[in-house]
């Protein structure tokens, strides 16, 4: 099995021609019946050897970090231990070199960017609790983001070297994570400001993700997966502060007018999800809606069945938005003006 990256490296590497790529991707098309483009693509397995060697990826990072937790080097029982994460960061980097680089495989890759920029950050972080045991709130935000900044070096050397996908989306979070850091600290006591600047964040992310994504209307090459997880770090950004904001989830019943707006909300990311071709949007906010959804049906006097017609009414809402995802798209794009579709993905390859 061949993904679109592999098919994209064999054009570069002269392997096949551009026609005979593109050919073959409009006949997987046309025996889908739906347009490559509006498939949203990303590499995650070759086969199962991907899971098999992400398993025993796992296990021995796992054993590593164990194992580096004995060098306490003076910590006490409770602090944990920097050169635990330091050993799985190199443990880390050290497997990238075969699987990444020469093998080339999707999800130990992944995994093995999260081990190197996870285990970097849990490295310092213990380092720092070891040098201010007793940090207040500003100096912790101020390690937060000092933290935040070495994680995300770390990724632009990973990226660097290997140029896994998602590390893109990795030092984006820690970008944020930098800056949020720097705000917080100055105002420790704020109880909305957290979620604010995750709402910023996520909305820069998502323009970030946007670039990438203009980059590549087509979406055949890599580009197009760098996106894919952009807009997967944004959505819960974005959905979790909106709805954070409007209370929802926050212990409280949610009243009819809040569980309408919550349900508009969710048909605008759905809008945009339609038009920017990408469903991160739809499925990072689904909980919301589905409380807003329960809540409804609750005051409505449907107590016993409201979980059962909540998932009747979701369910079969989004399996029909995606049967008739390519129809929608087309209602949706047609309807913006030249200068904002000029931008956006192509509705199909007849258009590139």
């Amino acid at each position: 099995m061949y993904s679109e990256s592999d098919l994209q490296d064999a054009v570069t590497a002269g392997v096949i021609p551009a026609t005979a790529a593109q050919a073959l991707r409009d006949h997987v098309a046309q025996l889908r019946a739906s347009p490559v483009v509006d498939e949203e693509h990303f590499r995650l397995l070759t086969g199962f050897n991907d899971i098999f060697v992400a398993i025993a990826s796992i296990i021995l990072l796992v054993a590593v970090g164990w194992l580096g937790n004995s060098f306490r080097l003076g910590a006490s029982a409770h602090e944990p231990v920097f050169m635990s994460g330091l050993l799985v960061a190199a443990a880390s980097w050290g497997l990238a070199e075969y699987f990444t680089r020469r093998r080339r495989m999707a999800l130990p890759s992944i995994l093995l960017l999260a081990g190197f920029v996870g285990g970097t950050g849990f490295a310092l972080s213990a380092l720092a609790i070891r040098i201010f045991p007793h940090a207040g709130d500003s100096l912790a935000s101020l390690i937060f983001s000092g933290v935040a900044a070495m994680s995300g070096l770390a990724a632009f050397a990973h990226w660097r070297r290997f140029h896994v996908p998602i590390t893109v989306a990795a030092g984006s979070a820690a970008a944020a994570g930098v800056i949020a850091g720097l705000i917080m600290a100055a105002a420790p006591d704020s109880k909305t400001l957290p979620f604010l600047l995750l709402l910023g964040s996520g909305l820069a992310i998502f323009a970030l993700a946007m670039w990438w994504d203009m980059s590549d209307r087509a979406r055949t090459t890599r580009r197009s997966d760098v996106a894919f997880w952009l807009h997967l770090a944004a959505a819960p950004m974005i959905a979790h502060a909106l709805f954070h904001l409007l209370g929802v989830l926050n212990g409280d019943e949610i009243s009819v007018g809040r569980a309408i707006l919550v349900i508009a909300l969710y048909v605008a990311f759905g809008l945009v999800a339609l038009a920017i071709d990408r469903r991160a949007l739809l499925v990072s906010s689904l909980a919301y809606v589905l409380f807003a959804l329960y809540a409804l049906f609750k005051q409505a006097g449907a107590v016993e069945l409201s979980w059962a017609l909540t998932s009747l009414v979701i369910g079969s809402a989004l399996l029909l938005l995606s049967a008739l995802w390519h129809h929608a798209r087309a209602l949706i794009v047609h309807g913006l003006p030249p200068m904002v579709t000029d931008r956006l993905p192509y509705l199909d390859r007849a258009t590139v």
